[in-house]
């Protein structure tokens, strides 16, 4: 697949490197200046890393996406978007709504916002990674999730967006009651 990382911090290094690795074509998009990025690709204005993608993966601060989706919106029109990101202190801490309005033809995927960033450059044995789609989108959340190296945990179609922003603050909640140890997973039994 052909995907765009916006971002190029820690979230989107991590999942950038493990989707490379799998044999994914990758780009980031940034603000910074075009170069390299996490793992050796290449870095290009967000506009150009959006032009050819089949999935987009939003990594960057919370504060960063209305802007960002206020320019580039009409460029996820058809793609996959998976939604790391945490916009804490919002009415939603998730971004569907905000990506529904500006590219209602997009793919939604709520996933990689439930753990730290630990856990996808190093997962833990058997950890779950929660997560909620659009069907179309299913199949490709559930392979990328696999090959990040955790398991993939469907909770219910895009809608369902805000159960998966209910795990990240039971994980905020469970890191700090930890000692802040932010290599903490779930893991579902059956």
């Amino acid at each position: 697949m052909k995907i765009a990382v916006i971002g190029t911090g820690h979230i989107g290094g991590s999942l950038g490197d493990k989707f490379m690795t799998a044999g994914h074509e990758l780009v980031y998009g940034s603000r910074q200046a075009p170069g390299e990025g996490p793992g050796g690709a290449p870095v290009r204005a967000i506009g150009d890393a959006l032009a050819d993608a089949e999935v987009v993966v939003l990594a960057v601060p919370g504060g960063a996406v209305p802007d960002l989706i206020a320019e580039h919106g009409r460029a996820l029109a058809g793609t996959i978007v998976i939604d790391a990101v945490n916009r804490m202190g919002e009415a939603e801490t998730n971004s569907r709504t905000l990506i529904e309005q500006a590219a209602p033809t997009a793919l939604y995927v709520r996933a990689f916002n439930s753990l730290g960033w630990e856990n996808f450059a190093d997962p833990l044995p058997g950890a779950a990674l929660f997560f909620a789609a659009d069907d179309g989108a299913r199949p490709v959340a559930h392979e990328l999730i696999t090959v990040v190296g955790l398991h993939p945990e469907y909770v219910g179609d895009a809608d369902k967006a805000g159960v998966v922003d209910g795990v990240v603050s039971l994980w905020f909640s469970l890191v700090q009651q930890h000692g802040g140890n932010r290599r903490l997973a779930f893991r579902v039994v059956d």
